[in-house]
């Protein structure tokens, strides 16, 4: 098996809980779970596997797949999954979401362990330098704050430096909390109460957006709420309030209605593993991808306008066994883009051949 695939990724919480079922399963039956646990495209790993027989996990009973062991088994941690604990408690992202108790606790248990790895060991050649400050202590108990109240569905009141430099202050209900690998920063999705004439922020502000936050808001006394972008290492200090929402808002709805019309699409021609490499690549957005030939896939991608820049950089640095096949306006942004870089390096060159000649 391979280590970060079957074992620790979503394919191994997907199987367990098939496993654990104490009923036959169909093969539509296992299909719905995939989809309701794991990705879509987790589809193209994890069932022919079981069709094939290559995962001998289950007895075929005619159309019937029935878990060869037992519903209540117990998996015992293995001294690599300890390994693995360890080195995730190096990374200093992880103290965003522990407190002080709950580390001691966990090093305490992993008391000896060798880690798998170690941060230094990774150089990141395509990331900006400057990520959040993730020891920094303020910035770990801001977080901490949008967490809980992203769970509470509670409003904070955030003090913000924007962009320009500006101190601003505005009451929201943190939604989602993204993290950003080529920025390696957080940024918060967050809805705020719209006021008459308000047009601060530079805000995200199409009717039909506003209008989509209403339907997931009607406890709103002016019927809108808004959808803002925040970098979490911009906020200043974040206080929660008293006034909760009464049901939580459908984020994920108020995007997808922000999605161009045409999704990107790619091929991907799995070689040297590129299959697996673009679903990782490419975890953090909505897409749907198809198998076209033995290692032909079609990939499409669902973005908006707030999306396109990091995409189009992320596409960029994929490498040859990916094509962009569409939509026009993704093709027409990364010619634009490529004809910039060749402009630049060629630029470079002349400087250089003229300081040469000096």
């Amino acid at each position: 098996m391979e280590l970060f695939s079957e074992i620790y990724s979503c394919y191994y919480q997907v199987l367990r809980h098939l496993l654990c079922s104490a009923d036959a399963l169909t093969i539509q039956d296992i299909r719905s779970r995939i989809c309701g646990e794991g990705f879509e495209e987790s589809l193209l790993s994890i069932i022919p596997k079981l069709e094939d027989g290559t995962w001998n996990l289950f007895d075929k009973e005619g159309k019937l797949y029935r878990s060869r062991i037992s519903s209540a088994f117990i998996t015992p941690v293995s001294g690599l999954e300890k390994a693995y604990l360890k080195a995730l408690l190096s990374d200093p992202r992880m103290g965003l979401f522990l407190d002080g108790g709950q580390r001691d606790a966990l090093d305490q248990m992993l008391k000896g362990v060798t880690p798998l790895w170690k941060p230094e060991q990774f150089y990141y050649f395509d990331r900006f330098s400057d990520s959040d400050p993730y020891e920094d202590e303020n910035y770990r108990r801001c977080f901490r704050t949008l967490l809980r109240a992203q769970k509470e569905n509670r409003f904070v009141d955030i003090d913000y430096t924007s962009p320009n430099g500006n101190r601003v202050h505005h009451h929201y209900v943190p939604a989602r909390l993204e993290y950003s690998v080529k920025n390696d920063k957080f940024r918060l999705l967050c809805l705020r109460p719209s006021r008459s004439g308000d047009h601060s922020h530079g805000q995200l502000r199409l009717k039909k957006e506003q209008d989509d936050l209403a339907s997931c808001c009607p406890e709103q006394t002016d019927g809108k709420m808004r959808l803002e972008i925040l970098n979490v290492s911009r906020i200043q200090n974040v206080c929660p309030m008293d006034k909760t929402l009464s049901s939580p808002a459908d984020l994920n709805t108020v995007i997808r209605r922000s999605y161009y019309q045409e999704p990107l699409r790619l091929r991907i021609v799995d070689r040297r593993n590129a299959l697996e490499r673009a679903m990782l690549h490419f975890a953090n957005y909505e897409k749907n991808t198809t198998k076209i030939d033995d290692d032909t896939y079609e990939c499409l991608i669902f973005y908006n306008q707030g999306m396109e820049t990091e995409l189009l950089i992320e596409v960029m640095s994929f490498g040859p066994m990916l094509t962009v096949l569409g939509n026009e306006r993704f093709l027409s942004s990364l010619k634009a883009r490529l004809q910039r870089q060749r402009k630049l390096a060629a630029e470079v060159v002349s400087a250089q051949s003229v300081q040469a000649e000096q």
